[in-house]
């Protein structure tokens, strides 16, 4: 039997949940957090493993992107374990340690070849593989044709009970978000199933009223995906999709922090009325994320990218480029919240709305060692999956 060293990272500011701890130190086992708590008294086993960051780092909880499409030039409607690997190993560079596989609006047989996949691949993933994949946002195809976005408007359909327990099932019950059009018939039957079969009800991609959208909150909708982009927006008239995320605490609201997406005004509206316990920080991000500017394709259509911006042909913003690291830079520097606010709603929040946070979201004693080392400039210097170095940078930025 192999001996499982306990591993110690010593000297180091650590964010939880409430508190900071200065000069701290966590200690992992078995993939979990074992113990933390200050320096001053520790007693380090002889044979551990330890990690010394000389009080020149910062240690906060894996973060988790509950829709992201792709990077690196993979990307989820691929439909290959390859694509998904590749995702998986590229993400804790930017301090993701878990995430939802996100799908787009496309053909019954592009989505069920990718649902499938990801049932298989889910079955093998380890945590030397990288970030871990918690199951699937399914991003459409019940969604509105007024606000597809990029989504290939040929290709959305009614909502269906029938079709998406199909779909469950290729996908090995690992749906666990699902993007729809509230206004939708259709729309109230599913929002009900999924509430009853504890999936993520949101409404995105919607052209819905007001009270379209809080008549679906009674019946289980929970989660709006990325605020403000392609939804009916707030009218003094009409407060529309935007006005009811506003005003109900019970819809946790995504948001795409590159300040492109939204503008930094309105993100910082949105934090002041929904608060750090009400926004999840999200990528929407595509498989050109990391590469060079050029011609990508996202469910077959070309996509344009310059610097950080991302379209089609026609101007369409068509997902982004952005880190999760500088989605949590950004969010501070828009807001003015502080490190550990920006962090739990890329960490904490993603993982209650999910029902993980048991086992993720947090430095807590029991939860998964998802962890990430940060530098003075809150750059990723280490990103732990499952207790696993998977991911290292050195002083200079050098990776190793």
């Amino acid at each position: 039997m192999s001996i499982v060293k306990k591993t110690y990272l010593i000297n180091i500011e650590i964010y939880l949940e409430i508190e900071v701890i200065e000069q701290g130190y966590v200690s992992i086992l078995n993939e979990k957090i074992h113990s933390f708590g200050k320096m001053a008294g520790i007693q380090l086993e002889p044979t551990a493993v330890v990690i010394d960051f000389k009080n020149e780092a910062k240690l906060i909880p894996g973060l988790i992107d509950v829709h992201i499409h792709g990077a690196a030039g993979a990307d989820v409607m691929d439909g290959t374990k390859e694509s998904l690997l590749t995702l998986a190993s590229y993400l804790p560079s930017e301090g993701t340690t878990s995430f939802l596989a996100t799908t787009m609006t496309h053909t019954e047989e592009a989505i069920e070849q990718s649902l499938g996949t990801i049932a298989e691949y889910m079955n093998i993933q380890k945590p030397e593989d990288g970030a871990e994949m918690l199951g699937v946002h399914l991003e459409g195809p019940f969604i509105s044709e007024s606000h597809a976005g990029a989504q290939p408007a040929i290709a959305i359909m009614a909502p269906e009970v029938p079709l998406f327990k199909r779909w469950q099932t290729i996908s090995g019950n690992q749906i666990k978000l699902v993007t729809l059009a509230p206004e939708k018939a259709g729309a109230t039957e599913l929002i009900r199933y999924l509430k009853d079969t504890d999936v993520v009800a949101s409404v995105g991609h919607s052209n819905a009223r007001y009270e379209e959208v809080v008549a679906e909150v009674e019946n289980g909708l929970s989660h709006v995906t990325h605020l403000y982009n392609a939804m009916s927006g707030f009218h003094h008239r009409e407060p529309g999709v935007v006005g009811a995320a506003f005003l109900h605490p019970n819809l946790m609201v995504e948001v795409i922090a590159d300040g492109i997406h939204v503008h930094p005004q309105a993100i910082d509206m949105a934090y002041q009325q929904k608060g750090k316990d009400g926004i999840i920080l999200i990528t929407d991000s595509i498989r050109a994320k990391s590469l060079e500017d050029g011609v990508y394709l996202l469910g077959g259509q070309d996509v344009y990218v310059h610097g950080k911006k991302a379209t089609l042909k026609d101007g369409t913003l068509a997902g982004s480029t952005l880190r999760m690291r500088d989605a949590i830079a950004n969010f501070m520097e828009f807001t003015g919240c502080s490190l550990q606010e920006s962090v739990q709603m890329a960490s904490l929040n993603p993982a209650k709305q999910l029902g993980l946070d048991h086992l993720k979201g947090s430095i807590a004693e029991g939860k998964d060692a998802d962890l990430v080392v940060l530098d003075n400039r809150n750059e990723v210097r280490m990103t732990i999956c499952r207790g696993m170095v998977v991911f290292q940078r050195d002083k200079d930025g050098e990776i190793y």
